[in-house]
């Protein structure tokens, strides 16, 4: 397993993306609409460019909170929400009545993911689901039960722009189920493929 390998269910800043900031207390920091750049930055009143790409909501909020202690106030509070998430393509495959690549908005799921593919099929085995994932040019992939995520047994789990998801993987490629037998049953921890195989 990799030690440093993401939860699902977080969900990360990119460029593009319009974020609402609230500063309590301090009216006039506090804005609506707030838009990252293609660079993944943010301009904000009294502390300028803050990188914004590749953060959580809670990572950003800690961050610019910092940055106004520093100078400007005492224990500010900050919340930083994500009120518009840029385009994302995600590829829904294998046991889906659809499979195709499908644009998503906003913070979409496993559910709505499979949902844009039509939802799998009458035979898809609900307990073989896949998330692969590039980070920083490793790949990494996550097993899924779509029908305990279903029945609230297991969180669902946050889609990002260019994952690709494997419905009942069994039945498909090779080298899918060799990772299928690979991860360490399920859960939401992604784990580096490298790492999963030389476990196998």
């Amino acid at each position: 397993m990799s030690s440093g390998a993401p939860r699902s269910d977080e969900y990360r800043i990119g460029p593009l993306d319009e974020l609402a900031i609230t500063v309590f207390q301090e009216e006039d920091l506090s804005l609506e609409k707030v838009p990252v750049d293609a660079s993944g930055n943010v301009l904000f009143p009294l502390i300028g460019l803050v990188e914004a790409a590749g953060k959580t909501s809670r990572e950003l909020s800690l961050e610019i909170a910092n940055k106004l202690a520093a100078r400007y106030l005492v224990d500010p509070q900050v919340l930083v929400n994500v009120s518009k998430s840029a385009s994302q393509i995600v590829t829904v495959e294998g046991q889906v009545t659809r499979p195709g690549r499908f644009e998503i908005q906003g913070q979409a799921t496993l559910l709505t993911a499979i949902a844009s593919a039509q939802g799998p099929t009458q035979t898809a085995k609900l307990d073989e689901v896949l998330i692969f994932r590039t980070i920083n040019d490793q790949r990494y992939a996550a097993r899924f039960d779509l029908q305990a995520i279903r029945q609230g047994w297991q969180p669902d789990p946050v889609i990002k722009g260019n994952d690709i998801v494997v419905v009942g993987v069994s039945n498909a490629k090779s080298v899918y189920r060799d990772i299928l037998s690979a991860l360490p049953g399920l859960g939401s921890i992604f784990i580096a493929l490298q790492s999963a195989t030389n476990n196998n």
